[in-house]
């Protein structure tokens, strides 16, 4: 039986370009086969293109739910993302392009990076940051987070970096869950024209964080009346990064760390409220993001290689900093947002430094098409030779768009499933192999194991269901800081009696070819007369309408169906909303889907409530839409949005 009902059907596929398959590091199916024979073998392997101090005794350990990769193995990541490069042509490479959203501009070397990883790991051993503390982060998008990452784990402290667009409260919280000694952060960053005041929801952030010992300060902002200018600085606790900088060698002996370390502690949002401090360790998520960034993306020497993620977030870490690093490529960094000072901003940056390869996010993707064509078509991006999406499911019709309008027809697509918790990419095409279809994430990357099953456990070969990961990946969390517990109840209880089975938390449905298309959140599936209907199929059904930007559905208590369909709509410039195009998309869904997913209602708004991360807040939505009281509002993008969304859906109800 489907857990979920597969309602939307996707045919359009496209192989990749002769072109492109005949360079690619991957264009033989064996790999498949290869690393499902043998999945300790085949990630032995990608574990030998790193630098070891010695190799492991055992690849796995697999005590479900927890599991060991590569031990007794000992290695340093600022080892194999910097040192082994100075050894090769690479020394004098751009290991970093940065431009900040001022249109400021640096570049760093795999030789700078060296010098400046080596000379701030020694400002954190003067500051007594010792091999197993922790160290928070809380900055902008500037080179100076990429060193102060590298700078830990050259000491072995692990580092907690915190996005800088988070409250002082969800520092404060973040700080004191990994008893952090030292804070690293800014006098500001820019952000649309405007500066986000770091230092000051730091000191703030603080006053209730009695672990922080010293807190370092970047000046971002160029200084009128001396380099205090912008900044309180608290005598014997704050210090500037430059002047500390001054006074240290550059020459710090790497730490030998166990493959078993803890790398680092990221926090998600908990359906609890608490935050979840996903733990990573050393080994096995080097090897899988460093593996997942040269075969994902095929990457080659040459690449000019752009994840637009902030460091707050996963993908930041894995494929702005320790994936495209360990490889030895050039990374391009921005500090902004993307239409400031206009909307080309993005297709200006790939024009200007000739990006090669592009990973965005769906949200990014969506918001391009709704503020039109133009943009991109200002810009010559005939430099892009690969493109990617990350971070929710992209619609087939945003996918269309970004293959034609940015690709030029003529870049494959990778179109990547993975979570804060599995470290690295998952679920992904393979360029150079995989024949793609829009919206789909087809097939997981050679070594790891997914499959759907139903609430019983068994396998649905086609149709819906719940996502489950079958066999232990080299980065996976380890567990979450300082609550096992929580780690086995949250992933690995889904099933009762499997503490083998991770449940991600995803519905998704696979079809006659074995892809997988991701339905979003299991929470996200809603019971509309007693069809479970994910709700990511009704949204890109109705962004599939030439009027439709973006879109959110969201089920709101219907006293026959059990629940409505409350559809939330943003138009594309030059559409106008009216009741007439509401009737029409209801119309148009039922066409495109059937009768039962016809939304009950359409509410048009000007954007749709956004997390940080750039997620819809479906759960706001919910509320707004049972007309409730709206949540949280601290992490909304606007709540002035919210306000009018709630105004709307109260005058429809008349």
């Amino acid at each position: 039986m489907n857990e979920i009902d597969a309602l939307l059907h996707e045919n359009r596929k496209f192989p990749p370009p002769d072109s492109f398959r005949k360079s690619a590091h991957v264009s033989d199916p064996e790999i498949y086969e290869r690393a499902t024979a043998d999945p300790e073998g085949f990630w032995a392997e990608q574990a030998n293109t790193l630098e070891w101090f010695k190799k492991w005794d055992t690849v796995l350990e697999w005590t479900p739910p927890h599991a060991k990769w590569f031990v007794g193995g000992k290695l340093n990541v600022s080892v194999n993302c910097v040192d082994r490069h100075i050894k090769t042509a690479r020394r004098n490479k751009a290991a970093l392009i940065w431009e900040g959203e001022p249109g400021d501009r640096r570049t760093l070397t795999y030789w700078d990076l060296y010098v400046e990883v080596q000379r701030f790991a020694n400002v954190l051993k003067k500051l007594g940051v010792k091999r197993g503390d922790r160290v928070a982060i809380y900055m902008p998008l500037i080179p100076e987070v990429v060193i102060a990452m590298l700078a830990c784990t050259r000491i072995g402290a692990a580092h907690s970096v915190v996005f800088g667009g988070f409250s002082p409260d969800s520092l404060s919280d973040r700080i004191n869950d990994a008893k952090c000694k030292v804070l690293i952060t800014a006098d500001g960053g820019y952000r649309r024209g405007a500066i986000v005041p770091l230092k000051r929801n730091a000191d703030k952030a603080i006053e209730n964080c009695p672990t922080i010992e010293h807190v370092v300060v970047v000046q971002r902002r160029p200084g009128s009346a001396g380099d205090e200018a912008f900044a309180d600085m608290k005598e014997g606790r704050d210090h500037w990064w430059h002047r500390l900088m001054h006074d240290v060698a550059a020459d710090c002996e790497p730490e030998k760390m166990d493959a078993e370390d803890v790398l680092y502690i990221l926090y998600t949002s908990g359906t609890t409220g608490k935050p979840k401090g996903i733990v990573h360790t050393t080994g096995g998520y080097l090897t899988a993001v460093a593996a997942t960034t040269k075969l994902v993306f095929d990457l080659k020497d040459d690449d000019v290689f752009w994840c637009t993620a902030d460091v707050g977030w996963v993908t930041g870490h894995s494929y702005l900093v320790y994936g495209p690093l360990a490889n030895g490529a050039t990374c391009l960094m921005y500090e902004g947002a993307p239409d400031w000072p206009e909307k080309d901003r993005f297709w200006a940056l790939c024009e200007r430094y000739g990006v090669t390869i592009l990973y965005t996010a769906p949200t990014a993707i969506r918001a391009f098409m709704k503020w039109g064509d133009k943009w991109p078509a200002e810009h010559d991006l005939s430099r892009l030779r690969l493109l990617g999406s990350v971070g929710e499911p992209i619609n087939p019709e945003a996918w269309m768009w970004y293959q034609d309008k940015i690709g030029g027809k003529r870049c494959p697509i990778v179109d990547t499933w993975w979570q804060t918790e599995t470290g690295a990419i998952a679920i992904t095409p393979l360029p150079g192999l995989t024949e793609t279809k829009p919206g789909s994430a087809t097939t997981p990357f050679p070594g790891f194991a997914a499959t759907l099953l139903d609430a019983k456990a068994n396998e649905i070969d086609v149709g819906g269901g719940l996502l489950a990961v079958t066999k232990p990946y080299p980065s996976m969390l380890r567990t979450i800081w300082g609550d096992d517990e929580r780690y086995v109840q949250t992933y690995f209880s889904k099933w009762p009696n499997r503490p083998d089975l991770y449940f991600p938390g995803d519905g998704a449905k696979r079809d006659d070819d074995g892809y997988f298309w991701i339905l979003g959140r299991v929470d996200d599936v809603l019971n509309v007369a007693g069809h479970r209907i994910g709700t990511m199929e009704v949204e890109s059904a109705l962004v599939e309408h030439p009027a439709v930007a973006e879109a959110a559905v969201v089920g709101r208590t219907h006293d026959l169906k059990g629940q409505a369909l409350a559809a939330f709509v943003t138009v594309r410039e030059g559409f106008a909303h009216s009741p007439e195009l509401g009737q029409e998309l209801r119309d148009f869904v039922a066409q495109k889907i059937g009768a039962i997913a016809r939304p009950d209602d359409i509410l048009f708004s000007a954007d749709l409530p956004k997390t940080r991360s750039g997620k819809i807040m479906r759960r706001l939505l919910r509320d707004i839409a049972e007309g409730r009281a709206l949540g949280d509002m601290t992490t909304l993008a606007d709540p002035n949005v919210v306000a009018a969304l709630k105004e709307q859906y109260e005058a429809n109800e008349g």
